[in-house]
């Protein structure tokens, strides 16, 4: 008797586009639940979803098409847009809370239009209908993935494990728990990090670099800042600071990277939370 394969696992990127912070934040924690969907980045605006979507060429997109902040501009106009880079678009799922925009939706070819707040069971369904409509791998791919399970079976143990960077200088490796870090801050090409200790470490990679391979919870606030969510104690709007755990230190946030400092409040809202 033959062993039957197992069928590959794809995976699909997606970049979210909605003028509310806090609904970014559930279309992403829903989206978590689907070890396919692998997260890019999301946007307030028309203009920031559209460079986001050009840097990242995303598989999908969820889009707002009809916002409550007017000012950010974000329509089914979006799309237009896209064909004017773009000669392969992502699927776009529209995420909005009106069923009435559901046909001027499909006239713009939509892929799909998932009513908010959305559910798991909408997600399931847009992953099938991927799965229906992009080609399977060929059969040298699969068997490839077949004879060689070590690789994928090291790659999932070390998502399971603590984050550990290693920073090296001149023949010196310095172990560092990421979960240790309050905050890092550039320094023209380099990166000073700091740590819960106290202590300071300079990484020789600019902090564009960091960013790249940092996810949740560090958060990118300003061009110089990026901070471990954990350790903020307060945020003060008035002021655009965010004040550190056990320390004196304020670490500002710009207009730019505003969106990240309302999803980071908006998290907080989420878990075992008490507003007074």
């Amino acid at each position: 008797m033959k062993n039957q394969q197992k069928p590959i696992l794809k995976k699909y990127s997606y970049i979210i586009i909605d003028d509310d912070a806090e609904s970014i934040l559930k279309t992403r924690t829903i989206a978590e639940g689907f070890s396919e969907l692998t997260f890019l980045a999301s946007a307030t605006n028309y203009q920031d979803g559209l460079h986001l979507v050009l840097e990242h060429r995303p598989s999908i997109i969820f889009l707002e098409i009809d916002p409550t902040e007017l000012s950010s501009n974000l329509s089914l106009a979006f799309i237009n847009e896209l064909y004017r880079f773009l000669s392969l678009l992502p699927k776009i799922i529209v995420t909005t809370t009106k069923k009435e925009l559901a046909f001027d939706a499909i006239q713009y070819g939509v892929f799909d239009y998932v009513l908010k707040p959305a559910q798991s069971i909408d997600l399931l369904k847009v992953i099938l209908k991927l799965e229906k409509t992009i080609p399977e791998m060929n059969t040298v791919e699969i068997r490839n993935e077949i004879i060689s399970p070590l690789p994928l079976m090291q790659k999932l143990q070390n998502i399971e494990k603590p984050l550990i960077l290693c920073i090296k200088s001149y023949g010196d490796y310095r172990y560092i728990d990421a979960a240790d870090i309050c905050y890092l801050q550039a320094d023209n090409n380099s990166t000073d990090i700091y740590l819960n200790s106290g202590e300071m470490i300079t990484a020789f990679k600019t902090l564009k670099h960091f960013e790249a391979i940092l996810s949740h919870p560090f958060v990118r606030i300003h061009n110089s800042y990026i901070i471990n969510k954990n350790y903020i104690a307060r945020i003060h709007n008035g002021n655009s600071v965010c004040y550190i755990k056990n320390s004196i230190k304020k670490i500002p946030f710009s207009k730019t990277y505003k969106s990240n400092v309302d999803l980071i409040i908006a998290d907080f809202s989420i878990g075992n939370y008490l507003e007074v």
